[in-house]
């Protein structure tokens, strides 16, 4: 379900409290009020001891269950983790001695790190340019690993292509969607794992993470990381024998509770208003500052320019937030964004 309640961007809005230009999304997103008082709410029950971690839990199966409508899964095809790269990690011990991987050169380090590491016990990892991604998969490549949106610059890998590709010679998929989650509509059901990092574009606080799996690529993941919140009932948290839930939950790992009580009440409020509204928002602004570049009109709502020092400057004495990535400067635009911000930051780039 991508389609929302109704909820205009206008109103989602007055839910934030920016106190600066807020270009910044694709490094951390912004909370909104309702996640924000949900947290205060769970750390004051904390402080008094007046509950039990109980009903801090149960946001953890909300999470899941918006998540999954959301990307057109079924709840019990998510489990729930922290960071993508522990997701990528369990992908990246299934593989055999010999297997290949083709990922893209430029992709970001949580995808590609846990299978660069498994190059030591004989994995083959090919990096290729992210647009050669999906004619470098071939009948000897076991899995494709990529982002569906770069991290560094926006740029938006062909899943179409890669999904065909993968389709065609047996390889199976993963994607990292923490840039694109939140804005891009994306059907999670159509690659073996699809992994997300929520404190981006899910607005979420630090610490939740969730992969959709399909079942048949599930049962070839080994439970490395299994611990109580894995169980098949997690009150029964002492003794063997192995007893692991069916489905992904056995992939779970044991919550930071505060961080779902916020990303609960965050994911709510983006189902409210509807991914695809969402990035048609996002990535109209984002043209608008391309636009203002004198750049060509894109697809993504991330913008990444080279590095300008006087530039950086003039935006950072503005109040702009972005993000400096020593040979590039890289905006990012969402929900609580508004025309004026992108002009704003415009002006201070024009200095």
């Amino acid at each position: 379900m991508i389609g929302g309640s109704g909820l205009a961007i206008a109103d989602a809005r007055r839910l934030f409290s920016p106190e600066t230009t807020f270009l910044n999304t694709a490094q951390y997103g912004l909370p909104p009020q309702p996640a924000l008082d949900a947290l205060a709410a769970a750390v004051d029950e904390w402080r008094h001891g007046r509950t039990g971690y109980q009903g801090w839990q149960r946001s953890v199966q909300q999470v899941r269950e918006t998540f999954a409508r959301l990307h057109a899964v079924a709840a019990s095809d998510v489990a729930v983790g922290s960071q993508v790269s522990a997701f990528c990690g369990l992908v990246a011990l299934s593989l055999a001695r010999g297997d290949r991987v083709v990922c893209a050169e430029e992709d970001f380090t949580s995808v590609l790190f846990p299978l660069l590491a498994q190059e030591a016990r004989g994995v083959r990892v090919e990096l290729v340019p992210l647009e050669r991604v999906a004619d470098a998969v071939d009948g000897d490549t076991a899995l494709v690993a990529v982002s569906a949106v770069q991290s560094s610059d926006g740029r938006i890998a062909d899943l179409d292509a890669i999904e065909a590709a993968a389709a065609a010679h047996g390889a199976r998929t993963f994607v990292d969607a923490t840039q694109a989650c939140g804005w891009m509509p994306l059907d999670a059901a159509r690659f073996d794992y699809f992994a997300c990092a929520t404190y981006k574009w899910l607005l979420g606080p630090r610490g939740c993470a969730l992969m959709a799996l399909r079942p048949e690529a599930a049962e070839r993941l080994t439970p490395h990381l299994a611990g109580w919140f894995a169980a098949e009932t997690p009150a029964a948290s002492y003794g063997g024998p192995l007893r692991l839930a069916p489905g992904a939950r056995r992939l779970d790992v044991s919550p930071a509770w505060f961080s779902w009580v916020g990303q609960a009440g965050a994911l709510e409020l983006l189902e409210r208003v509807g991914i695809a509204v969402i990035g048609e928002h996002d990535v109209a602004l984002a043209n608008r500052f391309r636009s203002g570049l004198g750049l060509e009109a894109g697809d993504s709502a991330i913008v990444s320019v080279p590095h300008d020092r006087a530039m950086a400057d003039r935006l950072g004495a503005a109040r702009v937030m972005f993000s400096d990535h020593g040979d590039a400067l890289r905006f990012s635009f969402h929900l609580y964004t508004t025309e004026a911000d992108v002009d704003r930051a415009l002006e201070a780039i024009a200095g």
